[in-house]
Formats: C-alpha cells, sequence, structure tokens
C-alpha cells in the first residue's frame, strides 16, 4: 500500500503511514493520544481533530454539527487516510496525564498494616538468589556440570524431596558461564514452595533480586519494583495504559479486540508498552538490569488480566458472561515480553468472575477481610462497582455496572483526573458564588469524578436541585449561575473567562440525572449484596473504599448524595491502589499467594441481574439521597 505523509499540529510531528489508515490509529502511532470512548465506533464523539489541508475519506461524522464538519471538524476514527494530512489535535480531545493513585505516598517499607501482614504470613518471596561456589572439576572428581551445581542447590536450599528444574535455555549456557565465573556463581530461581527452577545463571555477585508488583487498570497502570531479599519497595512509577486509544471502558476495547487477531495482538501489545516503558524509566534511575527481575505479580480486573495474556474475552460480554480462566497458570517473562529476566514467572492473581477480577482479590487480601469475625465491606469505585462483603466464615462478591460518569463519561464537562479537572466544589446558598479546587492548580477546564460528588451535594443542599436532581429555577439569589438553555438547565461552574477553555463549565440537568444512575446502581449493589445474605448495615464494621476515585472521595457528600451507607464516618477507611498493594504482598510471601488463590475460590460470586432485587433495589435509589429516608437518618 502507498505511503503518505501526516503532520500533526501543534507538535509539527509528521509520521508517513499507510493509505487505509484512521487518523486515530495514525496518531496513536505518533504517541498522540486521542480520546475515544467508543473503541473507533463514531458514537462517543470524543476524537475531535480539525483537517487543515487535504482531502481524506469521512466514514462517519457522528454527532457532529453542520457548522463543525464547515471548519473542517473531523471524527479521528471515521477519517480514512487516502493521501497527504496536515491535522490539528485540540487540547479537549487529547488524553492527558492522570492523577495516578501508587499506592504510597512514598517510597520505602511497606506501610505498618501491610508490614504487620507481611510478619503474619511470613517473608518468603516467590524467586530468590543464591551464591554457590563449586569444586573444580578434576580428572578423578568428574562430576557433570549440572549434577555438582544441582547437588549444591540442594545442600543451600534445603530442598528435600522437592524438585530443582533448569531450563534448557539456561541449561546451555552452563558450562561457559561455570568457567568464565571460575566457579563462583550467583543462581536465581523460582522458589513456589513445591519445587524450585533455575532461570538466570552469572558471575557470582551479591547483588539482591528484585520483583515486580504491577497493578493493570483500565485507565492506569502502576509498576512497583521490589526487592525481594529486604521487602523494601525501592522505586515505583505509573501511567495511563494506553490502551486506552482502543476505548475508555472494558466493554468497548473487548469489542475491537475481538473483531480480529490482529485487533487482539495490537491491544495486548499497547498494555505491554504501557509497562516496559515503566520498568524501563525504574531500571535507568536505579541503575538496575533486566535480568536482576526475578519475578512478577499482576493485579487487574478480568478483561484486564485476559488481554494482557492475549486470551481472546469475547465471552466476558456475551451471555452468561464466563471468562476464560479463573485461575491463571504462571507464564514466562519471554512468552509476554516483559523486560526482565526471561525465564522468570509472570504470576498473575485470580478471578472470581468475569466482572470480579484478580484486583478485587488483592485487595481483599490486603484488607485482611477473610481473617476476623468482624464483618467488612470492600468497594472498589469505578466504571463497574465491585463489591464484596464478608469475614472469615463467608465471603460474597458483585459487580454493578455503574456506567462511566464517575470517570467523566456522559457528563458535558466530565473529564479524568487530569490538570484542569475540578475535585472540590464549595457553593454559597445565599449568593450561589462558587469555590473550586482544582487538579494542578491552573485553570478549569472540566470536572472530574470527585468533583462530581461534592457538586451534587452542595447543589442539593443550595436547593438549587430537588431530590430528583430538577433544576429549580428562580432561586431567590437570582444568579445568573443558574440557568435555561434551548436543550436543558444548567449550572454554571466557572465562566469563561476563569476557565481553561473558551466556554463556561457548566453541570446540565441531564448530567446530574447521570450520576443519579450512577450513584444509584452502586448504593443497589451495595443494599442487594446485603439483602441476599440478610446482613443489616448497622453489622458491618469497616467499609473500606479501595481505588482512584474512590481515594478522593468526601464522605460527607458521598452519604448527602446517596452514594455511600448512611454510617458513621470512623467506619470508612480509604485503602488506595490495593490492587497493586495485594501484588506486592503476594511476591513477597508465597503464603500470601495461597491465601490469595484460596480467596479467588473461596468467594462465591452474586450475578444481579438474575431476579428482581437489584432492580428493586436500584430504582429506589433514584433519589437524593434515596427513596427511603429512613436509610439516611444524619441527611434530614
Amino acid at each position: 500500500m502507498p505511503l503518505f505523509q501526516i503532520k500533526f499540529m501543534p507538535e509539527n510531528r509528521i509520521i508517513q503511514v499507510e493509505s487505509g489508515t484512521t487518523l486515530l490509529n495514525a496518531a496513536a502511532q505518533a504517541e498522540i493520544l486521542i480520546k475515544s470512548g467508543c473503541g473507533g465506533k463514531g458514537t462517543c464523539g470524543a476524537c475531535k481533530v480539525v483537517v487543515l489541508s487535504g482531502e481524506p475519506q469521512v466514514t462517519g461524522t457522528g454527532n457532529l454539527t453542520p457548522e463543525q464538519l464547515s471548519k473542517g471538524v473531523r471524527l479521528a476514527c471515521k477519517t480514512i487516510i487516502q493521501g497527504d494530512l496536515t491535522i490539528e489535535v485540540p487540547p479537549e480531545s487529547r488524553l492527558q496525564e492522570h492523577q495516578v493513585l501508587l499506592g504510597d505516598t512514598q517510597t520505602g517499607l511497606l506501610q505498618e498494616s501491610e508490614h504487620d501482614l507481611l510478619e503474619k504470613f511470613g517473608h518468603h518471596p516467590l524467586a530468590t538468589k543464591q551464591r554457590i561456589v563449586l569444586s573444580v572439576p578434576t580428572l578423578t572428581e568428574n562430576t557433570s556440570d549440572w549434577a555438582r551445581l544441582h547437588l549444591e542447590l540442594r545442600r543451600v536450599l534445603k530442598a528435600g524431596e522437592n524438585p530443582i528444574h533448569i531450563p534448557l535455555s539456561v541449561l546451555q549456557h552452563l558450562p561457559e558461564t561455570l568457567r568464565k565465573a571460575d566457579w563462583d556463581v550467583s543462581v536465581t530461581l523460582t522458589d513456589l514452595g513445591s519445587g524450585f527452577t533455575v532461570t538466570h545463571l552469572e558471575a557470582g555477585n551479591d547483588s539482591p533480586p528484585y520483583g515486580l508488583a504491577i497493578d493493570i487498570g483500565t485507565t492506569t497502570v502502576v509498576v512497583y519494583v521490589v526487592n525481594l531479599l529486604t521487602g523494601e519497595t525501592i522505586d515505583q512509577q505509573g501511567s495511563y495504559n494506553k490502551q486506552a486509544r482502543y476505548g475508555d471502558d472494558v466493554i468497548s476495547r473487548i469489542v475491537y479486540a475481538v473483531e480480529n487477531k490482529e485487533h487482539l495482538q495490537e491491544i495486548r501489545h499497547a498494555v505491554v508498552e504501557t509497562l516496559n516503558e515503566l520498568i524501563d524509566k525504574i531500571l535507568s534511575r536505579r541503575s538496575i538490569k533486566p535480568t536482576d527481575i526475578a519475578s512478577a505479580m499482576v493485579a487487574g480486573n478480568t478483561t484486564m488480566t485476559q488481554l494482557f495474556l492475549g486470551v481472546d474475552p469475547k465471552y466476558i460480554r456475551l451471555e452468561p458472561y464466563i471468562p476464560t480462566m479463573s485461575t491463571i497458570p504462571p507464564v514466562s517473562a519471554r512468552e509476554i515480553g516483559l523486560h526482565m529476566l526471561p525465564e522468570a514467572l509472570v504470576h498473575c492473581y485470580p478471578s472470581v468472575a468475569s466482572y470480579v477480577g484478580g484486583d478485587i482479590v488483592a485487595g481483599t487480601l490486603v484488607t485482611d477481610l477473610a481473617n476476623g469475625e468482624d464483618i467488612i465491606l470492600f468497594i472498589d469505585i469505578g466504571t463497574n462497582g465491585e463489591i464484596v462483603l464478608g469475614n472469615q466464615d463467608w465471603l460474597v462478591a458483585c459487580a454493578c455496572s455503574a456506567g462511566p460518569s464517575f470517570e467523566g463519561g456522559g457528563i458535558t464537562f466530565g473529564m479524568r483526573a487530569m490538570p484542569g479537572a475540578i475535585e472540590r466544589v464549595v457553593i454559597d446558598s445565599e449568593t450561589l458564588d462558587v469555590s473550586l479546587k482544582v487538579v494542578g492548580k491552573g485553570l478549569p477546564v472540566g470536572i472530574c469524578g470527585s468533583g462530581l460528588v461534592d457538586c451534587m451535594a452542595k447543589l442539593l443542599s443550595a436547593g438549587i436541585i430537588d431530590r430528583a436532581g430538577n433544576f429549580q429555577l428562580g432561586h431567590p439569589s437570582g444568579s445568573p449561575r443558574l440557568r435555561a438553555t434551548e436543550d436543558d438547565k444548567e449550572f454554571v461552574l466557572a465562566w469563561a473567562l476563569q476557565a481553561g477553555g473558551q466556554k463556561d463549565v457548566v453541570i446540565t440537568e441531564n448530567d446530574v440525572k447521570n450520576i443519579i444512575r450512577a450513584k444509584g446502581a452502586i448504593y443497589a449493589g451495595i443494599r442487594s449484596l446485603l439483602n441476599m445474605v440478610a446482613v443489616d448495615i448497622d453489622m458491618i464494621s469497616r467499609i473500606v473504599i479501595a481505588g482512584g476515585f474512590g481515594n478522593y472521595l468526601n464522605v460527607h457528600d458521598s452519604v448527602q448524595i446517596g452514594l455511600l451507607p448512611d454510617l458513621e464516618p470512623e467506619r470508612f477507611e480509604f485503602i488506595g491502589n490495593s490492587s497493586v498493594k495485594g501484588a506486592r504482598l503476594a511476591l513477597l510471601s508465597q503464603a500470601a499467594w495461597h491465601e490469595a488463590e484460596e480467596l479467588g475460590r473461596k468467594m462465591t460470586y452474586i450475578e444481579l441481574s438474575v431476579g428482581a432485587t437489584f432492580m428493586d433495589e436500584y430504582v429506589s435509589a433514584l433519589f437524593l439521597p434515596h427513596t427511603d429516608l429512613a436509610l439516611f437518618p444524619s441527611c434530614h
């Protein structure tokens, strides 16, 4: 196919791509990431670009207006390259850096609760390194190289009846490595408790083995590099998941991945590329070699895990919603393509069901939910709300679809937690004057999930909206912020002159209704789970909230709008990125890893689409805070 030159502005970046490539994919090749909530279907309208010169083929215009089309605005996913082009990508179409929740505010040793858990389970990492000095062979001491090494390893490791295996790729280099090292070698091994595998052999040194604790989120990816000898997290790095170029949520990525085998490999490569960039940054900073990385532990939701492994996720989204596997066998880094020791094993947390994945199992492990008499409620809020309830005797889990509202999707000025996102809102109930806190402390350009929760609570308390989310025009203040438009009613959070864009930043009545539906789904999921196991809300000793969105929630405002149960503030605990913390704990402790595998088997998954319980609870939750005000005594 012929190649054409594409120039992206304002970077003035020029690349050559094949005829027939979409502008969305061309931008990705140019490392310019464009929003694409629908995975290239042309329905979300997020990937707007301006064609400055050239004549591309347009296969769809989505919701673009005639005025926009006349100005050269096109949807990147529906614009096909058939000649040289110059393209401008406006700021509002760009996927910018997120606030990435790394899990801890600083590097170093485990936080106190995690340290206690490691002591409880015991520090016995999944990989080890041993320095071995062998006797030099002679004509009379003529044991083979592997037998000589094998015998000494059995003695040092106290292997007992456990086998010690050496793969062919390591065996092939054994004779030269031993002799060049003058029989003083360091041996890296995988240790799974039931046997050892030699994964690397090198000249004798005392540098420690390292491991990777990895959280693969739908939105962001986080990597810790952990000293397996001391348990110290020596560095950490996070970024957005490059799979976002194929869709903002798991469903749109599944749709893209199953179209053909090439798409599945593209989307797998995107997350591996993301991980390798993070790994390379840390290794470069710390002067660590990839061959020093002896093990990896990955926690992610079911879809992210299958896409990471290149396993077809088609049946996750089709009734009866069955994943390919729940327990995932370890695979070598060579098979995955991670920048670490090629023969090292990459472990993945087990899943419970299609929409309760390894990230939730990891969170359950680090909350120690299954090892006490107290009943604990664990919640991870995002596009899906995953919920686990239980104690040492029983565990039940469910997932409910909240939609993309809490991550900015479907909201007029919604955005993720990027610079310019409003994250806190204060409204004067008499004057309707507004004070804002903005991510990055710059000018506001939109509003993220935590800001939306704050905003909803403040709109309600100021009388701007009623309990059904309807705007109440004619506020006594007469403020021009509250106004009607041709299509909707809206409230101005930031005037254009005070904002980072060219328009007033507003929240509309339709936005409010979308948030009510999202919060209603989460609360209905909690209530459904409680009802199905006959547990009253007051029986819960702790509510543990995980994830990036949850970490920035205001509990008071979340209760006021009916997102979270009305309990004393001291019962709520924010755990941050529990997924990567669980990965780190399992990496450092074989007992913790075995417990995680058992947790995956132990949880009973409840499908909320079966029966009428969830739908009844959902309808009741479509008010602020709820239809039944007795459930929210502090709100009236």
